[in-house]
């Protein structure tokens, strides 16, 4: 009962306010509970990957092996992972070789539960990425599927089911996230191969499962261009997706017209690098200037009328003082977190802290704080009830400071084109140009 109560927490949090949207796609695939299941995904968002997936079960626990060195971040940190049934896998390059003895033991209890109808999630790149590709698999996931199965001498049927995770945005709170299921692949098969060649087993089913992730993932292999790719894709990508059919506001419809884009840059390149080439020079260039600018690509398709920019202004001083009561506990609930944060080299681990501090800490020990002396004023019942709505507060907060900060860009952006600025209209032409070919090149 507690943890039924403790995940309900966790999944209102994570799916109403933390995200904007989570979308699960594939759910279906998902074979029935009491099936020996070893989910395989790709990595690259830290913590929040691996709670994407379980908040996806309502009525199974899955276990799950993560790197170790996110348990290492705090003592609270390594307690909240294993109560949700995260185990830490220990690695050569980051752990060091005396700490690999430690995995025998955590592979040995996820290899009984698997056999025995566990499902059990795995990243098998080892580490997270930093951007939106799939990196080399270690087989350590082939071989402990194998492994199960030959606890109970092969009678056991274990699936392997390929997932990716996909989000909007790495560093934000209020963005999409995706998780797709794929289909199940059984290990079965390859009983017999693997009994004479166990390794020729592993790589045989790590070719399908690996193939199966990269192709419902946006996995962009050109990491020379990935700076010019992924700001096309967030800027002339939306254009892209409207005029090939794709919802480009619908994450699943986005993540397809994203990979499609891609492939048809990379197509384009094959017959003529050096024209692309030079839109991906083109593009860097103009990503740079325009936060030099502190503006917006899309400010260039509309400029704001002063009409618009006015009745920002007032509504925005209207609602000032709302949003100076909604700051209280909000703004400590996302600021502290920052505090360690900026600190960490990786910052992938920024948002997966944040989330964890947040849950664990802040939320529970702020909002405690909040009744109490809210109780010291009026009933407990309106103590309580402004409790529930702190939450929501800090949602109005969070679009108020982003609506503000958007009118100041318009004001910034209208002024400047106002104003002839020779900057503006050079980067206006210099972005035309670069839509014009690649309209010539992208069919």
């Amino acid at each position: 009962m507690v943890y039924r109560l403790f995940r309900a927490y966790l999944r209102s949090v994570h799916d109403l306010f933390f995200y904007r949207k989570v979308y699960r796609v594939g759910a279906e695939n998902i074979p029935p509970d009491g099936t020996p299941v070893l989910i395989v995904s790709n990595h690259q968002n830290c913590l929040n990957d691996p709670l994407a997936v379980i908040l996806s079960f309502r009525d199974r626990k899955p276990g799950a092996i993560v790197r170790a060195d996110v348990f290492a971040v705090h003592p609270l940190i390594d307690k909240f992972l294993r109560k949700l049934g995260l185990l830490p896998a220990y690695r050569l390059d980051f752990e060091g070789e005396e700490s690999l003895g430690k995995n025998r033991e955590i592979f040995n209890v996820s290899e009984e539960a698997l056999v025995n109808g566990r499902t059990i999630l795995m990243y098998p790149e080892g580490g997270h990425q930093d951007k939106r590709w799939l990196g080399d698999f270690s087989l350590g996931y082939a071989k402990m599927a194998f492994e199960a199965a030959e606890l109970d001498g092969f009678r056991t049927e274990i699936f392997i089911l390929p997932a990716c995770n996909h989000y909007s945005d790495y560093f934000d709170i209020q963005k999409d996230v995706l998780v797709k299921f794929g289909t199940p692949v059984s290990i079965k098969p390859y009983y017999e191969l693997y009994k004479s060649k166990p390794r020729t087993a592993q790589r045989q089913v790590n070719v399908i499962v690996r193939e199966q992730i990269a192709g419902m993932m946006l996995n962009i292999t050109d990491l020379d261009h990935y700076g010019a790719i992924d700001f096309l894709r967030e800027t002339y990508g939306w254009k892209y997706a409207a005029e090939h059919g794709y919802r480009a506001a619908y994450l699943p419809d986005k993540l397809l017209s994203d990979r499609a884009f891609f492939e048809a840059l990379n197509g384009a390149k094959s017959e003529d690098e050096a024209f692309v080439r030079q839109i991906y020079v083109d593009a860097l260039r103009l990503r740079d200037e325009l936060a030099g600018l502190n503006i917006r690509d899309g400010q260039f398709d509309r400029v704001p009328g002063r009409g618009m920019i006015a009745a920002s202004a007032v509504a925005l001083l209207v609602l000032l003082p709302a949003w100076i009561l909604s700051l209280w506990p909000n703004i400590i609930i996302y600021k502290a977190p920052l505090l360690v944060t900026r600190r960490m080299k990786d910052r992938m681990f920024q948002n997966s802290f944040l989330f964890g501090m947040s849950v664990l800490i802040t939320i529970p020990v702020l909002y405690a704080l909040t009744f109490f002396v809210a109780r010291m004023y009026v009933h407990i019942a309106v103590a309580a009830a402004y409790v529930l709505l702190l939450p929501y507060l800090g949602l109005f907060a969070w679009y108020y400071r982003k609506y503000a900060v958007r009118t100041l860009q318009d004001m910034r952006f209208r002024r400047a084109v106002a104003d002839g600025t020779d900057k503006i209209s050079g980067l206006r032409t210099l972005r035309a140009a670069i839509h014009e070919r690649l309209s010539k090149i992208l069919k």
